[in-house]
């Protein structure tokens, strides 16, 4: 399944509530770990996608069935712009700049390809690691503390 986004800000908040009415029907409570990480991700990349880019993206969703405990969900943001994900170091008191490095930390997998004349951003969730998570204590550090990612 897949939705048309416009280079405009005000399309990262219709994302998440099209995200959040999918959710359901494949079996992922809205209150389950894995449709909050899922949610914060479709923000970021997203965001990324209207803000850096000021092109058009589309965004597509690939949820497992209904009652499919450990199955794998995949989120993609295609956009037009050929620039690839660029690192960039932001401080304590920068107010954006991190979501690249959000999506590398809850993300299981992420990357990015090239793709005709622009690029498509993807990351994937393990449903079964999301609840194994749940049930661990908080805590660690990532290898990215400090760093941050921006797609330009």
């Amino acid at each position: 399944m897949q939705l048309e986004i416009r280079p405009d800000p005000a399309e990262v908040g219709r994302a998440r509530r099209w995200v959040r009415s999918r959710l359901a029907g494949c079996g992922i409570g809205a209150d389950e770990p894995l449709a909050e990480t899922l949610i914060l991700l479709v923000s970021e990349l997203v965001t990324n996608a209207v803000v850096h880019t000021g092109c058009p993206a589309v965004l597509r969703l690939s949820l497992p069935g209904a009652g499919t405990a450990d199955a794998t969900v995949r989120l993609e943001v295609a956009d037009r712009s050929e620039r690839a994900p660029v690192p960039r170091c932001v401080d304590g008191e920068a107010t954006g700049g991190r979501g690249l490095a959000l999506v590398d930390g809850l993300a299981d997998r992420w990357g990015w390809s090239a793709e005709g004349a622009g690029k498509r951003i993807w990351c994937e969730l393990d449903r079964c690691a999301q609840a194994r998570e749940a049930a661990a204590p908080c805590g660690g550090t990532s290898a990215y503390d400090g760093l941050a990612y921006e797609a330009v």
